[in-house]
């Protein structure tokens, strides 16, 4: 925000400026608007900037209702494109020519906060005389450029109001929600290659606080948004020269290397100017299979004889498993139609994989995407970080509050993994927003509308836990639209084929091949940490390859062969002393098989989980 010197000095250049457009003070403002066919035309060739804003301003409106104020949406040209407002101030707004298809320039309106954020690229307040047209006196207006992911001004977010009306954080409101749109259109597009969200304290990554940077797989700069370049120091002219190597003194291997760790922790990187900053790191790369954490595909278009059209994600994930086709049959049946979907299956059977897919190829494929887990939140921060806090909400709250997980998700999909580990207090208030489709954060006595897909996971029998009381069953008819389980590995006729495409994924042009001795083995393997486990074991593998790119079982890791070993001589056992009950539910099974890892590893935890590719949280809380 402008110091008030500063503010004057932009004001008395604006004048200036409107003198010299010719304009005349006294001049009546110009009523004719574009015509309908023009005016859909603007709003056409900027159909990105009014998909993405217009959620932000039912948001921003919702915020000043009953203000006497009224939200507005302009091209780079000050062309109105959209409107929201009081009933009691449209009638004034109408009479100053505040509708749609009429411009705001500085050119035909002189002084006024549109035009002249236009022209001075930066976030502008106009209030009652500092307009140039007598006429606009009446009005005071606070307006926030919007610059697309290359640094130029594609259009104005506005706040215009009687100026009896004026309120300071008005401005501050009409920034944020700027940025938030200039964020979406950030994520939409740059949707293939590495993408960094940093900052110097980590509690502000995932806020509108953080910076954003987008690279190629290869690690090439491609843009910023501005308060990564704030916090880098640099122009965007200046960034066009970098790579991820020499902005955060971190190569792509060794980020790739990070994030093949069963739960990664955020990086820790430093900057050009000495700054140390945390980070989270998302890969996408187009028509590949998941390659590790918060590495997935993203769609793409393809050439096609007609036109082209996006690659379904769902369509690639069927692989020529008959229940993973009739899988994506039924979701593809329910997608778009607002039906929350349940997805069952062990741990990492690619539950949030699928879940991803389902986004992709919905109408709300271009809306964000945000995944909670639900087992990963310690308890007593799961319902801030879910549903948002004010300022001062609690003991360590941020400063100016937090936006929450479900309102990140506006206008697109929610996916809640591991929802059967949500506190059953909680479970009651993420009933009523699903109900109501309104969110109320910590502290506050507002609520926000919101409009989400729901997506949820488990690896747990929820009605189980609903007969032991551990488990709404009101809520769990809320989720179970449709219910659909994703078969473990061991079970799908496909094996040989998923394998070759994690080769393909992995291998990064170089040809990998496993040989016929070890793929048998592998087909007989019951692979407990299913895609994480062969994952894993596959990169270890690869490395230890020699020229000939072949996977052999001098390549395979120790304790993998141990376990297999092991295995079999369970197998020839006639009689198992560790026998599950036949009765014995998931969950004992799965406690079954850490306790034995961790005696066929001594009670190492870090062997134990490397052997079933799972987290030693995940052990930690399984056996606590």
């Amino acid at each position: 925000m402008l110091h008030a010197d500063e503010r004057g000095t932009m004001v008395e250049k604006s004048r200036q400026r409107s003198a010299a457009y010719g304009l005349a003070t006294a001049d009546n403002p110009d009523f004719a608007p574009l015509n309908r066919t023009d005016l859909s035309l603007v709003i056409e060739q900027n159909q990105a900037l009014h998909k993405y804003a217009l959620p932000v301003m039912e948001t921003l409106y919702e915020q000043i209702v009953n203000t006497h104020n009224m939200v507005i949406l302009t091209d780079a040209q000050g062309v109105i494109m959209h409107t929201l407002g009081d009933d009691d101030f449209l009638e004034k707004a109408n009479r100053v020519a505040l509708t749609p298809g009429v411009a705001w320039s500085e050119q035909r309106r002189g002084t006024n906060a549109i035009g002249t954020a236009i022209v001075e690229g930066t976030p502008t307040l106009v209030h009652a005389n500092e307009h140039y047209l007598h006429a606009n006196h009446i009005l005071t207006c606070s307006a926030a450029p919007i610059f697309d992911p290359r640094g130029a001004v594609i259009g104005v977010l506005d706040v215009t109001g009687d100026c009896n009306s004026f309120h300071r954080h008005t401005m501050a409101l009409v920034r944020m929600s700027a940025q938030m749109i200039e964020n979406q259109l950030f994520a939409a597009a740059y949707q293939d290659g590495i993408t960094l969200h940093f900052h110097s304290r980590p509690e502000f990554i995932g806020t509108l606080m953080e910076g954003i940077v987008s690279f190629t797989p290869g690690g090439r700069f491609i843009a910023a948004n501005r308060s990564a370049m704030f916090q880098l120091g640099l122009a965007p002219n200046a960034l066009s020269t970098h790579t991820l190597n020499s902005l955060f003194g971190l190569g792509v291997s060794a980020l790739f290397d990070h994030y093949r760790t069963a739960t990664p922790e955020l990086l820790h990187m430093c900057l050009p100017s000495g700054v140390r900053v945390y980070a989270r790191a998302s890969v996408r790369l187009s028509n590949s299979m998941i390659c590790g954490a918060d590495i997935a595909p993203s769609p793409r278009p393809a050439p096609d004889s007609e036109a082209n059209h996006r690659l379904s994600s769902l369509r690639y994930l069927n692989t020529g498993d008959p229940q993973v086709a009739a899988l994506i049959t039924k979701v593809s049946k329910v997608n778009g139609k607002d039906i929350p979907i349940l997805i069952n299956g062990e741990t990492g059977t690619g539950k949030e994989l699928l879940a991803q897919a389902i986004h992709n190829d919905s109408p709300r494929a271009g809306s964000p995407f945000v995944a909670v887990n639900c087992a990963s939140i310690p308890e007593t921060l799961i319902e801030s970080e879910l549903f948002g806090y004010e300022d001062g909400a609690f003991t360590g709250a941020r400063k100016k509050g937090s936006i929450g997980r479900i309102l990140q998700a506006n206008g697109g999909t929610l996916f809640l993994d591991e929802i059967g580990d949500m506190p059953l207090n909680l479970q009651a208030r993420l009933l009523r927003v699903l109900q109501e489709r309104m969110v109320t954060p910590l502290g506050s006595a507002k609520s926000i509308p919101v409009n989400v897909n729901v997506i949820c996971a488990t690896h747990r029998n929820l009605r189980d836990m609903i007969a032991k009381g551990e488990f709404r069953e009101d809520l769990y008819y809320r989720l179970n639209g449709l219910v659909v389980k994703l078969p473990p590995l061991r079970e799908r006729s496909d094996f040989e084929i998923v394998v070759n495409k994690l080769l393909s994924c992995e291998g990064k042009g170089t040809r990998y091949t496993v040989a016929p001795e070890v793929m048998q083995m592998f087909k007989q393997h019951n692979w407990p940490g299913n895609f994480r486990q062969l994952t894993n074991l596959l990169r270890t593998a690869m490395v230890m390859t020699g020229d000939d790119g072949e996977i052999r079982m001098e390549h395979l890791p120790d304790d993998f062969l141990d376990d297999v070993k092991n295995m079999s001589s369970r197998d020839e056992a006639p009689v198992a002393v560790d026998t599950v009950p036949a009765n014995a539910t998931l969950e004992d099974v799965e406690l079954n098989m850490i306790q034995k890892a961790l005696q066929a590893h001594g009670g190492n935890v870090s062997a134990a989980a490397r052997a079933l590719g799972i987290s030693r949280n995940t052990i930690y809380r399984k056996i606590g």
